[in-house]
């Protein structure tokens, strides 16, 4: 995935528009919205992140001590625009040693936030029970936001997801009882109204969950 655009929902390999069809192509899961190659954690890459094309880029805010973020990946092309962002966040974990988070906010039908949660996608609605309160909530942009449990997922993360302003929210955690920390109510801002402040984001080592297939 690093280094050309794949499919949001296998990672495969995607045939881009052409003379038989004029949109992405994956073998698999037909037309799609390619993911393109993961950005690397500096300040020129984000500067790529927060284009106005694109939907909601959340980070977790304020930072938690120790935190960085280690990458981002954004799903759609320059004609289509953004469909799709995930930024990873890495630091200590609630019960010790390391953990890793990665927010994926996308619209209907992409599949970005199933695929790296491991799940049958495109969309978290089969796997979370919303007639039951949310076990989990956020503030994003200011706005409380619930999240649920998502099933089915492998057994070394914990996932939650919820709607955010008209998209989908995902927040996929790794290892699984650092999911813990999603039952403090966790601030998110969006990088896009961070203005020059975005420079100030402090980068880790690029994350290889955002490389997963």
């Amino acid at each position: 995935m690093r280094g050309e655009p794949s499919c949001p929902k296998c990672g495969g390999r995607v045939r881009a528009p052409g003379l038989f069809a004029d949109t992405w192509q994956c073998d698999v899961h037909g037309t799609v919205h390619p993911v393109q190659p993961v950005i690397p954690p500096s300040g020129v890459a984000r500067g790529v992140v927060v284009q106005p094309t694109l939907g909601r880029v959340w980070r977790r805010g304020p930072r938690p001590s120790g935190g960085l973020y280690p990458g981002a990946a954004r799903g759609g092309d320059d004609r289509s625009g953004g469909r799709a962002t995930a930024v990873a966040c890495s630091g200590p974990g609630p019960l010790g040693g390391m953990g890793e988070l990665i927010l994926v906010a996308e619209e209907l039908g992409v599949g970005l936030g199933a695929r790296y949660a491991g799940i049958d996608g495109p969309d978290p609605g089969p796997y979370i029970n919303v007639e039951k309160p949310s076990q989990a909530k956020v503030l994003a942009a200011g706005r409380p936001t619930p999240l649920w449990h998502v099933s089915g997922a492998p057994d070394d993360r914990a996932v939650f997801a919820g709607e955010a302003l008209g998209m989908w929210l995902w927040a996929v955690v790794w290892p699984e009882q650092s999911g813990l920390l999603m039952y403090d109510e966790l601030v998110l801002t969006d990088l896009r109204d961070a203005g020059a402040e975005v420079e100030l984001v402090p980068c880790g080592a690029l994350s290889p969950r955002l490389l997963e297939p």
